[in-house]
């Protein structure tokens, strides 16, 4: 149906006749009668009759009319659903209670005007693919590991640096320790079942692995974080690895400890991606707000893989 159609009918409605319509759509008197003579051949109804006071509503103008206000409002709200500004900012984070999504969280607070639309995929390759079809304005990644080379029209920003932390029980051999050093962690089982194989976190963990000797066990399903703390507080011989900034409740009597790691302290190099043409004037607010808030750690006495550093 044509749209231009229907809102010359409700321009005439509302007008009270074909000439002031005419006036209030910028419009010829003639060309708004050719609009309602089109609809009416669509629809195989009459939709006015002439007045001496103007236009009136037919029967079946009137039954149209409601429909008519409706189809402009639908036209209207699917135009600003993509409409820069208009439509909530789409950002994808790995996971809801990690530091991306706090970061998200103060971004929302500080700019409660944007609308914002989180989202969660698992892939890198997922979400580069979806920032240049325009379905996704940004996402939180490591970037730079080996085989994953991001397209020219992609540009990153490294905008917060997550220390990593040791989860234990209270019955693991270092639940007592104020601080640990990766060298400590030799020799005990570290366990992640949310690695995903070909994931930029898991090459992150596989260079840590490789240059400090640990290990970290990947096998069995992935329940949550809620069955990981539940494991971790009842075997003694596993640990797992947090950001320090991932938000956890679990119960008192789980009794867990969260172990800062020391020299050097690893840390979790997240970056947010966008596509360089992106219009949304919600992605530039986010990016400053990210480089006014985001935590940079001092390489001194930290860890990253050499793929982060560029080596």
């Amino acid at each position: 149906m044509d749209l231009q159609a229907v809102r010359t009918f409700v321009a005439v409605t509302e007008a009270g006749g074909f000439l002031k319509a005419a006036a209030d759509l910028s419009v010829t008197q003639q060309a708004v009668s050719k609009r309602i003579a089109a609809l009416e051949q669509t629809l195989g109804v009459r939709l006015f009759t002439r007045a001496p006071r103007g236009a009136e509503l037919t029967i079946d103008g009137r039954a149209f009319l409601p429909h008519a206000r409706e189809l402009l409002r639908a036209a209207e709200r699917a135009s600003a659903s993509v409409r820069p500004g208009s439509r909530a900012l789409r950002v994808d984070v790995i996971a809801s209670r990690t530091a991306q999504s706090s970061a998200m969280r103060g971004f929302h607070h500080a700019h409660p005007e944007i609308g914002l639309d989180v989202m969660m995929l698992v892939s890198m390759d997922t979400a580069v693919a979806v920032l240049r079809s325009g379905e996704l304005d940004a996402t939180f990644r490591a970037v730079g590991a080996p085989g994953r080379p991001l397209p020219d029209d992609i540009e990153s920003a490294r905008v917060l640096d997550e220390p990593l932390e040791l989860l234990t029980g209270p019955a693991h051999a270092l639940a007592d320790a104020r601080a640990v050093t990766l060298t400590d962690l030799v020799g005990h089982r570290i366990w992640m079942p949310g690695i995903a194989p070909g994931t930029e976190w898991g090459a992150y963990y596989d260079d840590l692995v490789a240059d400090f000797g640990l290990t970290i066990e990947a096998t069995g399903p992935n329940f949550g974080s809620d069955a990981l703390l539940d494991t971790i507080a009842d075997t003694p011989s596993l640990a797992t690895f947090m950001g320090k900034h991932s938000r956890l409740i679990w119960p008192k009597d789980h009794d867990l400890r969260r172990i800062p790691i020391k020299t050097p302290t690893p840390v979790y190099p997240h970056s947010l991606l966008w596509h360089r043409d992106n219009p949304h004037p919600g992605l530039g607010a986010l990016r400053a707000y990210l480089a006014v808030t985001g935590e940079r750690r001092d390489p001194e006495g930290t860890w990253v893989p050499g793929w982060v550093l560029g080596r």
